[in-house]
């Protein structure tokens, strides 16, 4: 089973990009972050067309998230991250797709630092956190999957000393990172690839991508049911360099 994660940024600007990818790619899980689509601009035609069925919490401009299947069916369970009920950004979503639970996440930027933003996403945290506890006590295989917002570690960026006052690598998000996987969450492509610097993300200043200038924000955070099965991690880093793609590429893992 191949799980993929892509912040789109936009899908129906960069719908022919997905829809390539799909195609050659051929995940059987996606989860999708920053829709910036209203629910009823959703491109569910399009993904139906190219084998998937989807479900989808949008907002317009900004923001959403979906999850997407080949072959097995899916189940909502959720779109609202427990612990504020003001909280009206579209960025999480949990299903039961096949017999696991899939939680498609878009964690808050947090820029600038210090600052309101920063503390929401903070809060953020918490509340994930919060429910990934949760989530371990049903004793069932979980897959917290997404664009965390996050580079865990120094080989995580090209230049740490860059970003140490930037809300994606400051010291307290690095800590809730942590504080989340000592729960008994494991980070599968870091498991698989221990010391290799692997990006998920180029900016479209600067010359990021040709520099390969790069950070790894785009996670897949595994139940203890579900490391064991773990085969293969990558990035498909090529599909940053195609025409009017995101400036993140698609991650994915294989499941046995």
């Amino acid at each position: 089973m191949k799980i993929a994660t892509y912040n789109i940024n936009g899908i129906n600007g960069r719908l022919p990009v997905l829809l390539r990818w799909l195609k050659e790619a051929q995940p059987d899980i996606v989860c999708l972050q920053e829709l910036k689509s209203p629910n009823q601009r959703f491109p569910i035609a399009a993904i139906r067309k190219a084998g998937y069925e989807a479900i989808w919490h949008g907002q317009k401009s900004w923001n959403g998230v979906a999850i997407l299947s080949r072959k097995l069916p899916i189940q909502e369970v959720g779109r609202i991250l427990p612990g504020d009920r003001g909280d009206e950004h579209s960025r999480y979503m949990e299903a039961i797709v096949g017999k696991m639970v899939i939680v498609c996440l878009y964690l808050p930027n947090g820029n600038p630092y210090p600052g309101p933003k920063f503390e929401y996403k903070l809060k953020w945290f918490k509340r994930l956190a919060a429910r990934a506890k949760t989530l371990l006590a049903h004793d069932v295989p979980v897959a917290l999957v997404g664009d965390f917002n996050v580079m865990p570690t120094d080989i995580d960026v090209y230049k740490p000393e860059k970003y140490l006052d930037n809300a994606l690598y400051r010291k307290e998000v690095r800590a809730a990172y942590q504080r989340l996987l000592k729960q008994g969450w494991t980070d599968a492509i870091r498991n698989l690839h221990p010391h290799k610097s692997i990006y998920t993300f180029w900016d479209y200043l600067y010359s990021a991508w040709e520099r390969d200038a790069g950070l790894r924000l785009d996670h897949f955070l595994l139940s203890p049911h579900l490391v064991p099965r773990l085969r293969n991690a990558g990035v498909d880093k090529a599909v940053r360099g195609w025409d009017k793609a995101s400036d993140h590429a698609p991650a994915w893992i294989i499941l046995k």
